[in-house]
């Protein structure tokens, strides 16, 4: 029964309970065999409940001991986000470079060049469209090959697909080869993430998920740092170079993601239990002195799987949209769309509006190098900041001050005193800081954690696909924001952005719930229940009390509230 205010929730898969009324109908099973099932089912029950309580127990210092060679794996893959970040930035801080404005753009009659704002909004688009490709092609292959192999077939992919990039003669060779790239990039941004999630305990979770976002904002800060260095040289190379660079990680990461083990998470849902256990002795290290058992850590994998096929059995795209999956598919797009929603927009063309705000070439390229070394002390500090206030709390404290941030941009835009385009360029300094401490990485955490493991690969495709589509919007507008030959609004587009993010702030409100020390059982537990968004951090769940009794009172019932 419910009584209005949910303290606590528990639940229990019910197999056996179905198992014995099939018998009883058709006849096909022994009294003695259910028995032996059912012990079976309790050795696994309680196992699992072994593993649970050491997980909640394990200390972040602990888990550092027990998991280096996890961490090691996972870093690795995430590593392959660089690539990513890297061209999103190198495309962006293109767009005011001179001698790529020479090569793929058009004179604009004061002597000068500008890539239009309709080449602008394709190029940068293309790479949302091969994401959305390679997303949805990652969702299908990935959990039917496996993480590894198909992480190294995309590495080996992108290294094709930049040849297009570095040789491309005019626009369109470009934007196909933007295109080609994106492709691996969709499988990058996705696969890692899950892969983070899956080869690491709750207290090292959240650390590992928003490694990726450190990935990106590295990719960036590598890319402005390259071409600050290239702006003086005159020639083709100036642009080429920076191209040609991307060629050095694939080889790195595809050499080791072949000796990387495959998620256990992965092979307990093939029913690879064997596997999985070695799996697991592979990810941690012997004679640490922090207790730890491998088969109880798979029993409660397997137990998580089972308790998620009862409650929603199956594992296609079409069952994030159902029940309570299609909450938690919500959820993580939202929270991803949030981040293009939010005016990162300021971040991704910080040199072109820069320039376009009255800095130097040499300036507006200082600034952005200043700007992604702050990008990626923020995300660092999130990692302190998410075991201290949580996801929830992070992620709705970073809205509200991008919020109030982009209206003060807004308002200095209006200025035409000269010292207040040294203000713009110092409040987006302070925006990074907020954004790649707050929304940027914690994003990825929420995506990774919100999802039942059944469904994660396919439901954090689906919300970063939403995000991509909402990429390519914003990917139309920014251009006209900026570019002196469209709109030209310059800082007012602050306004925009401004309104958008308080928008997402009142979502963030009534609909993000917290997700910090949670296992995925419990998480399980906690959406079936229909926990509302803001008492998921206050809710007790007991996700084996009662198993037993349960199933000797012959109830099928999976989530009950007290």
């Amino acid at each position: 029964m419910s009584t209005g205010k949910v303290e606590y929730v528990e639940a229990a898969p019910a197999q056996i309970e179905q198992k014995r009324q099939t018998s009883h109908l058709e006849g096909t099973q022994s009294h003695e065999h259910l028995q032996r099932e059912a012990s079976s089912f309790s050795g696994i029950v309680n196992d699992a409940a072994a593993a649970t309580a050491a997980e909640h127990q394990m200390t972040f210092a602990q888990a550092v001991r027990l998991y280096p060679k996890a961490i090691g794996w996972s870093i690795l893959l995430s590593t392959a986000v660089v690539m990513e970040g890297y061209d999103t930035n190198l495309l962006g801080s293109f767009y005011g470079y001179p001698q790529f404005q020479m090569k793929y753009g058009q004179p604009i009659g004061d002597g000068t060049y500008q890539v239009t704002a309709a080449w602008q909004s394709g190029l940068s688009n293309g790479a949302q469209v091969g994401e959305i490709l390679g997303l949805f092609i990652n969702g299908i292959v990935s959990e039917r090959f496996g993480y590894r192999k198909v992480m190294m077939a995309s590495l080996i992919f992108v290294i094709g697909a930049i040849f297009i990039n570095f040789f491309s003669p005019n626009t369109i060779a470009l934007l196909i080869g933007e295109i080609l790239c994106g492709i691996p990039w969709g499988v990058f941004q996705t696969l890692t993430t899950a892969y983070a999630a899956e080869v690491c305990p709750v207290a090292l979770r959240a650390y590992l998920t928003t490694y990726v976002n450190l990935c990106w904002v590295l990719g960036q800060l590598i890319s402005s740092g390259i071409l600050r260095g290239l702006l003086s040289r005159t020639d083709e190379w100036s642009y080429r170079i920076p191209f040609a660079i991307q060629w050095v990680w694939p080889v790195f990461i595809c050499t080791g993601v072949f000796f990387a083990p495959e998620s256990p998470w992965w092979l307990v849902r093939h029913g690879k239990i064997a596997e999985a256990e070695a799996a697991l002795h592979r990810l941690t290290r012997k004679g640490t002195g922090v207790p730890f058992d491998a088969a109880a850590t798979v029993a409660m994998m397997i137990h998580t799987n089972e308790l998620e096929k009862e409650i929603t059995a199956g594992t296609s795209y079409w069952d994030c949209f159902k029940g309570h999956d299609l909450r938690r598919t919500e959820i993580g797009a939202v929270a991803w769309s949030i981040q293009n929603l939010c005016g990162n927009v300021f971040m991704g063309y910080s040199t072109y509006f820069f320039e376009q705000a009255g800095l130097s070439t040499d300036f507006a390229y200082d600034f952005s190098i200043i700007m992604y070394a702050i990008g990626m002390v923020g995300t660092i500090s999130s990692w302190f900041m998410m075991n201290w206030l949580g996801r929830r709390t992070l992620y709705i404290a970073g809205l509200a001050g991008m919020t109030l941030l982009m209206f003060i941009i807004g308002f200095l835009a209006l200025s035409t005193v000269d010292a207040a385009k040294w203000a713009l360029a110092s409040l987006v300094l302070v925006y990074t800081f907020l954004y790649d401490s707050t929304v940027g990485p914690v994003c990825y955490s929420l995506v990774a954690e919100i999802p039942s493991t059944r469904l994660r690969a396919k439901s954090i495709v689906i919300s970063r696909n939403v995000y991509n589509i909402v990429g390519i919007i914003v990917a139309v507008l920014a251009p006209y924001m900026f570019n002196p030959s469209a709109w030209n609004w310059k800082g007012k587009a602050g306004f925009f952005w401004g309104a958008s993010c308080l928008l997402c702030l009142v979502y963030c409100y009534f609909r993000l719930p917290e997700p910090k020390g949670r296992t995925y059982g419990e998480l399980d537990i906690l959406f079936e229940g229909n926990v509302p968004a803001r008492k998921f951090k206050s809710t007790f769940v007991d996700q084996f009390h009662g198993e037993e009794v349960k199933r000797h009172r012959g109830e099928v019932s999976q989530v009950e509230k007290v």
